[in-house]
């Protein structure tokens, strides 16, 4: 019997793996150009983290202020071409 308390198993080693080059390639694709693959890769695990959140809170807030704006664009009054140019003229050059 193999003891796993230091160790991870290989079905969780990938699983680790996987997740920090994820991780990597979110920072680095998402930072646009802020970061090389090798600096985020070096950094410490906890500064990776906070970063990797920062940059989450970030888009997550940026998405909620989109959708803010779209349900307040919702709310303004539409206004028809044919009304706004009815008892106008032609246009005068």
């Amino acid at each position: 019997m193999v003891s796993t308390f230091f160790t991870l198993s290989f079905n969780d080693a990938a699983i680790a793996r996987r997740n920090l080059f994820s991780q990597i390639h979110e920072i680095v694709f998402h930072r646009k150009g802020g970061y090389d693959w090798n600096t985020v890769y070096d950094m410490p695990i906890w500064l990776r983290n906070f970063t990797y959140q920062q940059i989450s809170d970030f888009y997550k807030q940026e998405v909620e202020n989109r959708n803010k704006t779209q349900s307040n664009s919702k709310n303004t009054t539409v206004i028809n071409p044919q009304e706004f140019t009815k008892g106008r003229g032609p246009a005068k050059y």
